[in-house]
């Protein structure tokens, strides 16, 4: 069986970072990734962003804290986690995350904070079990391209 997402999108806020009683650091972003859908029959092309809960534990969330602002743009690499609570009005609540296990720090949107600078060598690739050194900023950082998806189907599908 497999479990497994891959994402890259841009950081929409400042990371939610948190230190539980045990000392153990976890963090919480959100991630938004864009397709381009293109319709033939209209010759129109659509954006569709779709948000994404990001958990990162230990390491990841200690890189989370020092170096992802909003407007970064990541890679992810994790498993797709759904939880269930009661709110404190007894209220059932649910939600769907992703647990990453991998982060790349591709850069960032334009407007977007840059990473600190480091005297550290270059390293921008972090999975729970490995040490992170500080990425440098890239001056001109590459833009990703959403994909493009070729769509003869009718535009009032619902999102």
């Amino acid at each position: 069986m497999v479990n497994k997402v891959i994402l890259v999108g841009n950081v929409g806020a400042e990371p939610e970072i948190r230190t539980l009683e045990s000392g153990i650091k976890v963090a919480r972003i959100r991630l938004a990734t864009t397709e381009r859908i293109y319709n033939r029959t209209t010759q129109e092309t659509k954006e569709h962003t779709e948000w994404h809960t990001v958990t990162l534990w230990r390491n990841l969330a200690d890189v989370a804290d020092k170096y992802v602002r909003k407007g970064s743009q990541l890679y992810i690499e994790g498993n797709i986690r759904s939880r269930e609570w009661s709110d404190e009005s007894g209220a059932k609540r649910s939600a769907i995350e992703i647990v990453a296990n991998d982060m790349k720090m591709l850069g960032r949107r334009e407007g977007g904070v840059p990473p600190q600078q480091s005297s550290a060598p270059q390293t921008n690739s972090v999975s729970s079990g490995e040490t992170y050194q500080a990425p440098r900023p890239n001056p001109t950082p590459a833009p990703v391209a959403a994909p493009v998806i070729l769509n003869d189907e009718p535009d009032d599908l619902p999102f």
